[in-house]
């Protein structure tokens, strides 16, 4: 399976209502969404993560374009920094680990392009 850590932090306090009015929509589209397995956030030491599982990249990459969450990363460069870690695996990462995948493996979201790195 394809498992993808994206890890948001807001720019300002100001930030939050718009952020969650992007993060709620974006999470159900993922939870609905083809192909995938496993969908949920949490906030880890100021950080929003959100922790997904795919059957594939290739639905993955259906998914993140789309809908609410192409609405989403349109607005993302205005409110929050971030990176992302795309990978595969047989197992979905512990809440424990996350974060430290984030920090350790993450690439940071590119606003010019509108683009997510994702390997």
């Amino acid at each position: 399976m394809y498992v993808s850590i994206t890890g948001l932090k807001l720019k300002s306090f100001w930030h939050l209502f718009r952020f969650y009015r992007h993060a709620g929509p974006s999470l159900r589209q993922a939870q609905k969404a083809e192909g995938n397995l496993y969908a949920t956030v949490r906030k880890i030491n100021g950080v929003y993560h959100t922790v997904t599982a795919w059957q594939s990249e290739a639905h993955m990459r259906a998914f993140l374009y789309s809908g609410a969450h192409k609405k989403a990363i349109k607005s993302f460069p205005k409110i929050a920094t971030g990176k992302t870690f795309g990978f595969e695996s047989d197992t979905i990462p512990d809440w424990s680990d996350v974060h430290q995948l984030w920090q350790d493996h993450g690439e940071e979201y590119d606003p010019k392009n509108h683009q997510l790195k994702i390997k």
